[in-house]
C-alpha cells in the first residue's frame, strides 16, 4: 500500500487517501480547500494572529506546513503506517486542539502520536496514552464515553479542551527547539481564545508543564519565579493581568513508560482529575454538574 491507495476510514467509511486532503469529507475536519496555508513560521504566526475564532484557527493550524522536517516525518508515518493500522488512512496533518470552546479545565501535552492522533486526527487518541488519559476524564464526568478511538465515534468533552504545544507527530517524540518556536503561535491563539473561561490547566509530563508556563507568560500571565518545579500533583498559581489566578497542575505523562512501571496509575490520575475538579468548584464555576 502506498499513500495515494484510497482507503475506508474506519468508523464512517468513504475513501480517503493518506494524508488526507482537507475538504475530501474527513469527520469533524475543520480545513477545506480554500483554508490559508502556513508555509513558513511567519506565515504561521501571521494566520494564527488573524484568526477569528476557534474554528478558523483549528483549520488553519490543520494545514499548517511551517516545519519541513515535521511535514516530511508526519507524512511518511502516514504511508509507511503501522502494520495494525494498514487498512486505515491516516490523517498525516497537523491535529487541533479537541473540546469544550469555554473550558474550565485545559490539558497541555507535547505533540500528536505518530500512529495515535497522526492517525486519527484527534488529540491524544488512538494509542494507549490517549487510552488512560480519556478513560480518566470520563471517570471524572468530563467525557461521553470512556474510549476515544477515532473522529465519528462520538467523543464528547465537557468543561475539558485538550491541546498540544506541537501539532505535528515529531520523530522520536522530540521536536527541535526551532519547531517547537514555529508551533507556538498556535498554542497562543487557542490560549487566548480560552483562557477567559480556564481554572486549572493539567501539565502531561514536563514537557507540557514548560510549554503551559511558557505560553501563560507570553500571554501577560505572572508565573511565579523561580519558575516552579515539575512533578505529579506539582502547583503552581499563576495570576492573569486582570487579576484572576489559576493554578497549573503537574501531571506524570500517561505514557506506556509511566503506565507499566506503576510510576502513573489509574488512582494517581483520577486523583489528580479529581482534584482540578474541585479547584474549579471553589472559584465559582457557574456551570452545573
Amino acid at each position: 500500500m502506498d499513500g495515494s491507495e484510497l482507503l475506508p476510514h474506519p468508523l464512517v467509511g468513504g475513501a480517503f487517501p493518506s494524508p488526507v486532503p482537507p475538504g475530501t469529507g474527513w469527520p469533524d475536519d475543520p480545513a477545506d480547500s480554500s483554508t490559508p496555508v502556513a508555509a513558513t513560521p511567519a506565515q504561521a504566526a501571521s494566520l494564527a494572529g488573524a484568526a477569528v475564532d476557534l474554528d478558523t484557527l483549528d483549520a488553519r493550524i490543520s494545514v499548517c506546513r511551517a516545519c519541513p522536517r515535521l511535514v516530511s516525518w508526519r507524512e511518511e508515518a502516514a504511508v509507511t503506517k503501522r502494520k495494525s493500522f494498514a487498512d486505515q488512512p491516516y490523517w498525516g496533518r497537523p491535529v487541533p486542539g479537541f473540546g469544550d470552546e469555554a473550558p474550565e479545565i485545559l490539558v497541555v501535552g507535547l505533540a500528536p502520536a505518530a500512529n495515535g492522533s497522526n492517525r486519527t486526527s484527534r488529540m491524544f487518541t488512538g494509542d494507549r496514552a490517549g487510552d488512560w488519559l480519556y478513560a480518566a476524564l470520563y471517570r471524572a464526568g468530563f467525557a461521553a464515553i470512556p474510549t476515544s478511538t477515532h473522529v465519528g465515534d462520538g467523543q464528547r468533552l465537557r468543561r475539558v479542551r485538550i491541546m498540544s504545544a506541537v501539532r505535528c507527530a515529531p520523530p522520536g517524540n522530540k521536536p527541535a527547539t526551532a519547531e517547537r518556536d514555529a508551533c507556538a503561535p498556535w498554542m497562543a491563539a487557542e490560549l487566548a481564545f480560552v483562557l477567559p473561561t480556564v481554572r486549572v490547566i493539567v501539565a502531561l509530563g514536563g514537557y507540557g508543564w514548560d510549554a503551559a508556563l511558557r505560553s501563560l507568560r507570553d500571554a501577560g500571565v505572572r508565573i511565579p519565579r523561580p519558575k516552579p518545579r515539575f512533578g505529579h500533583g506539582a502547583r503552581a498559581e499563576v495570576e492573569t493581568s486582570d487579576g484572576r489566578r489559576i493554578i497549573v497542575l503537574g501531571c506524570f505523562h500517561p505514557s506506556q513508560q509511566n503506565t507499566f512501571t506503576g510510576r502513573l496509575t489509574e488512582r494517581m490520575l483520577d486523583e489528580l482529575f479529581a482534584d482540578a475538579k474541585a479547584l474549579c468548584a471553589t472559584r465559582g464555576v457557574a456551570r452545573g454538574e
